[in-house]
């Protein structure tokens, strides 16, 4: 069973989301090391309920909320997408020292993400 790890929001001006939702929520954002337009969004205390996201500048200008699901094999559940009417519209992706992501479109056209984390990530 697939549960919800992470909100991304993708936005044309990353810079204002950042003064935005810090300044009304109190979030923290941190740069993903090695990536020029993309940020960690720290939503609150890890003992607390609730997921943390991540902040990118929008490869066509859109603005859009994804929300991310954790999958133990990426492989199998891309190919479960299909099987069930959805499309993969960003192959499997590799994040260094974490895992592997892909977008895909259900089956009513609602983009989400696929997750699978890399248990010997440091």
């Amino acid at each position: 069973m697939g549960k919800v790890l992470r909100f991304e929001f993708q936005v044309p001006n990353p810079e204002q989301a950042i003064e935005f939702y810090s300044k009304t929520f109190g979030w923290k954002f941190e740069k993903m090391p090695g990536q020029q337009d993309y940020w960690f969004i720290i939503t609150g205390d890890s003992d607390k309920p609730g997921i943390d996201g991540g902040l990118m500048k929008s490869p066509d200008g859109a603005t859009r909320t994804i929300n991310s699901i954790e999958v133990n094999s990426i492989d199998s559940y891309l190919t479960q997408v299909v099987e069930n009417g959805g499309q993969v519209v960003v192959p499997k992706t590799a994040i260094p020292n974490m895992g592997y992501f892909a977008y895909c479109i259900d089956n009513q056209g609602l983009l989400f993400g696929v997750s699978e984390v890399n248990p010997n990530a440091k």
